[in-house]
């Protein structure tokens, strides 16, 4: 009724394949592997701190999209109490210059597209016409 010389060697294939991933990147070593984007070394600080921009970065952009867009604010006051012109382009590119190094690096990793470049050109691309 049952053919267990089947369904326990093919669970066994499963379970393989399955974690086929898993095991890879144990022996291949990037298991513990977290990208370190290039930070400016000429600039000490950002608009805020290291870890709440790691975390809430996406957030902050946003809400100066929105500010900018529509409640034509363009002055953000970090928690520090420094102002800061809300631009992409301007503010943060200023010091992250190398795209590759720095936005896509942390991206790829988490295999996310960002949107900021629907409509912002990065200061290094040239129209293509």
């Amino acid at each position: 009724m049952y053919d267990k010389s089947k369904i326990i060697p093919g669970l066994l294939i499963f379970l393989v394949l399955a974690t086929f991933p898993v095991w890879y990147n144990v022996a291949s070593g990037k298991v513990s592997y977290l990208p370190k984007p290039k930070a400016p070394a000429d600039k000490k600080e950002c608009v805020e701190s290291k870890e709440y921009i790691r975390v809430h970065h996406k957030d902050l952009l946003e809400d100066w999209k929105q500010s900018v867009v529509r409640e034509g604010r363009r002055t953000y006051e970090a928690t520090n109490k420094k102002t800061y012109v809300m631009s992409l382009n301007r503010t943060c590119m200023s010091c992250h210059r190398d795209k590759a190094e720095f936005c896509d690096q942390c991206h790829n990793y988490v295999g996310v597209t960002n949107k900021c470049w629907d409509c912002h050109l990065f200061p290094k691309q040239e129209i293509k016409g």
